[in-house]
């Protein structure tokens, strides 16, 4: 069974910085996609950044240029360093892996942690 455990989140001032880390229970070679998702209060869970096919990755548009995912894969361990952040940034911050079974996707997902911009 696949196991996602993310830290890092917190409290942090706008324009402040965080990182957030995510460690695999496995290798994360066997995952097709892995990356960030957060979801605001009353907001749907978006994308924020994700590796897919090996090392490409895409971010959303919010976040370009502020976010930057990264990975170390002898740690099973992938990043988002965020900095820049905004009040619109503060959401619970979900690690999410993807693998495939023949042509159908198996999501995985980590518990989410908390992270909230304010003065």
């Amino acid at each position: 069974q696949v196991q996602l455990v993310e830290s890092g989140g917190g409290l942090v001032q706008p324009g402040g910085s965080l990182r957030l880390s995510c460690a695999a229970s496995g290798s994360i070679f066997s995952f097709n996609a892995m990356g960030w998702y957060r979801q605001a209060p009353g907001k749907e869970r978006e994308l924020v950044a994700a590796f897919r096919s090996g090392a490409s990755t895409n971010y959303a548009d919010s976040v370009k240029g502020r976010f930057t995912i990264s990975r170390d894969n002898a740690k099973n361990t992938v990043y988002l360093q965020m900095n820049s952040l905004k009040p619109e940034d503060t959401a619970i911050y979900y690690c999410n892996a993807v693998k495939y079974n023949g042509p159908i996707p198996l999501n995985y997902w980590g518990q989410g942690t908390q992270v909230t911009v304010s003065s």
